[in-house]
């Protein structure tokens, strides 16, 4: 497949497209949206004009980042575009210069995240109706 990637400092008409019908539609979240999309940086995948995968970085304190909202479309899910956002992300936050990438976990995520070198840390919280897990990697 050809994939075009979108880096933006907004989440694009395809992120929040994609957002809204994976976290709300699919998984029930209600507060998808937060004044965090303002200030992170967005990465978007596209096939053809499709949104595909997407995610976004932010840092409260300019050492560490933290990576959210990766979703892959429920279309293209086992062709690995989790695992190319997450990949983006992290070089661009090595090149911003952040030394360490942290990250809330779904509960039935944490597998991925931990093949992608993260560990878990804490104990579980919930995030509205859902079970997550604080992950961190140093980058």
């Amino acid at each position: 497949m050809n994939y075009r990637y979108e880096m933006t400092d907004h989440a694009s008409a395809g992120c929040v497209t994609l957002r809204t019908e994976v976290f709300v539609d699919e998984q029930g979240f209600a507060e998808e949206f937060d004044e965090i999309d303002d200030r992170a940086v967005h990465l978007c995948i596209y096939e053809g004009d499709l949104p595909v995968a997407s995610g976004r970085l932010y840092s409260d304190d300019g050492v560490c980042c933290h990576i959210g909202r990766v979703v892959v479309a429920k279309s293209h899910r086992g062709r690995h575009l989790g695992e190319a956002v997450m990949r983006r992300l992290e070089e661009e936050a090595r090149r911003i210069g952040y030394r360490e990438a942290a990250l809330s976990s779904q509960d039935h995520a944490i597998g991925f995240y931990e093949k992608m070198g993260y560990a878990p840390v804490g104990a579980f919280y919930m995030d509205q109706h859902c079970p997550h897990k604080r992950m961190v990697k140093s980058l």
